[in-house]
């Protein structure tokens, strides 16, 4: 291949690149638990910079944002879990978590799995 050729692909594929948008930052984070001792399934919302308890898990988020809508759908957020299990507090996870691959980033707890379900800005979604 010739150097001209190789030269008009490359700009060809610089200049077909998509721009990358900037995430947007949403006020909630939305997860599911599964208990999986009883099955039992619990959806919950909690605010950015908030935390809640759900069963003996105390979740903090700090952010949780969404791609743009140009983008592939996509949702992820910066969470701490602590464990509350016999009155004392054990931090078991911290960092992200990502909605389309949740086998990516799990939460590793012998009772509990937690996923991120989305990102919103209301807590009802």
């Amino acid at each position: 291949m010739n150097l001209g050729l190789l030269k008009f692909f490359f700009i060809i594929l610089f200049y077909s690149h998509p721009v990358w948008s900037e995430p947007v930052q949403k006020q909630y984070a939305n997860f599911k638990l599964l208990d999986k001792i009883s099955n039992k399934l619990v959806e919950k919302s909690i605010k950015v910079n908030e935390s809640d308890l759900i069963e003996t898990l105390n979740i903090q988020v700090f952010s949780c944002f969404t791609e743009p809508p140009n983008e592939i759908p996509e949702d992820y957020v910066l969470i701490d879990v602590k464990d509350n299990f016999q009155e004392q507090e054990i931090s078991i996870y911290r960092g992200w978590m990502i909605s389309s691959s949740p086998d990516v980033t799990p939460l590793e707890h012998p009772i509990y799995d937690l996923w991120l379900l989305g990102c919103s800005n209301d807590n009802t979604s």
